[in-house]
């Protein structure tokens, strides 16, 4: 099987595409999902948090694998295609790029939720917040991948620090009795706290569509993905067990436990902080998704199963504006939705992580047949292949999306084909 070897221009450096990655995973979950697991299962999602902290390293080393291999903005539509064919691929890059516009807006209420929390103003400050977060990330998007990785850089560092301070200073506090009951639900319910969390573990592909941006893939990639599985999975666990152990049953009830630990650790209301950590976290986790879905909405275009004219911006070095604009299009839609309708960032989550689950059952199905047997990366993908299963079972009722999805895309391609 031959390499794609899209890989001139590349601009990001080792230091950027790790700041990306880190972005990308410590995404907008580790603001919220804490409290909702703990609600969901009670000291026993540290189990969920911890399993899926496991499972993120195979799946993480295979698409680093890929992406050092085959550096292409197609990302895993591209490893798809390479080794099912341009069905799989039209399957697999639908399912990630609709993911964007339907996750963007519950993670941009998750943040309005911690800015409502800290300066009032009830759901229309949430709403206001969210509409903000949608048109500013695809505008810095609209600079290009230098400028974003620059941004990251920026925002990876404040962001590590800032919730190692929340943990730090709110663990003198922890009391070891609230781990008691441990499973207060029902070992059962580490299933549905497990189906919540993959939301927060979500990310480690969506660097895969930025790899022909390195200047360096072969090297960087792995290297860049080893870094951010170790500070990604120190992070979340040391959140989630402060979360539970300061909190106590308070941890079930709160929709901001950031803030919550912040306000215990330095006393008085820490909410203002806590808002401003939500909103750089959500910045950005849709910065780094922003950028690698419209890249893959350039690849498809280009490889034919998305329109045409949406295909310039999918070689490196080129911005694809067409694409982040139809992603933002799609994403105001999704927030008018959620205006109209009420809906809450749970409901978006659960289909988001639907198609995500997807996407990662064909890219690490294509990572086996691909990588190069008895290689390292090849046993990290046939790991990841049995923890995906997992994860499939865990998404239940939320599959019909991405079937829905994939019967779109199949029947887009066989429309175009028949076209003169």
């Amino acid at each position: 099987m031959s390499r794609v070897t899209e890989t001139a221009s590349g601009r990001l450096s080792l230091g950027q595409g790790t700041a990306l990655y880190i972005g990308a995973v410590l995404a907008t979950g580790v603001i919220a999902l804490p409290g909702l697991a703990a609600e969901v299962a009670g000291p026993a999602s540290l189990l969920a948090w911890l399993g899926l902290a496991v499972v993120s390293a195979p799946l993480a080393a295979t698409f680093a694998a890929l992406g050092a291999r085959y550096p292409d903005s197609g990302g895993i539509a591209t490893y798809a295609r390479l080794a099912f064919g341009e069905r799989a691929a039209a399957i697999v890059g639908w399912c990630f790029y609709l993911s964007v516009p339907v996750g963007g807006p519950a993670a941009a209420l998750w943040a309005g939720g911690y800015v409502e929390s800290a300066l009032g103003g009830g759901r229309g400050a949430v709403f206001a917040t969210m509409l903000a977060l949608l048109a500013i990330v695809p505008a810095a998007n609209a600079f290009g991948i230098e400028v974003t990785g620059r941004v990251q850089m920026g925002l990876a560092g404040l962001l590590t620090v800032f919730l190692g301070l929340a943990v730090a200073l709110s663990l003198p506090h922890a009391d070891l009795s609230n781990l008691q009951p441990f499973a207060p639900h029902g070992w059962q319910a580490i299933g549905p706290a497990a189906a919540l969390l993959v939301w927060s573990f979500v990310g480690w592909e969506t660097v895969t569509y930025l790899t022909a941006e390195f200047r360096r893939p072969a090297r960087d990639v792995p290297r860049a993905t080893a870094v951010a599985v170790i500070v990604v999975g120190v992070i979340y666990l040391s959140v989630a067990f402060a979360t539970i152990t300061v909190l106590g049953p308070r941890a079930a009830d709160t929709d901001a436990p950031l803030g919550d630990l912040l306000a215990i650790g330095l006393g008085g209301n820490a909410r203002v902080l806590a808002a401003a950590a939500a909103l750089l976290l959500t910045f950005g986790a849709m910065n780094a998704y922003y950028a690698g879905a419209s890249k893959l909405g350039a690849a498809l275009a280009r490889d034919g199963a998305l329109p045409a004219w949406l295909a310039r911006g999918s070689s490196a070095g080129v911005v694809p504006r067409r694409s982040l604009a139809v992603l933002s299009a799609m994403s105001m839609l999704t927030a008018v939705v959620v205006v109209v309708a009420g809906l809450e960032p749970e409901s978006l989550v659960l289909l988001t992580t639907g198609l995500f689950v997807t996407v990662y059952a064909v890219g690490v199905a294509a990572a086996v047949k691909l990588l190069p047997r008895r290689s390292r990366a090849r046993l990290a993908a046939l790991v990841a292949q049995g923890a995906v299963v997992v994860l499939l079972l865990t998404a239940g009722v939320y599959l019909l999306w991405p079937v829905l999805v994939s019967v779109a895309a199949l029947l887009y391609l066989r429309l175009s084909h028949r076209r003169p």
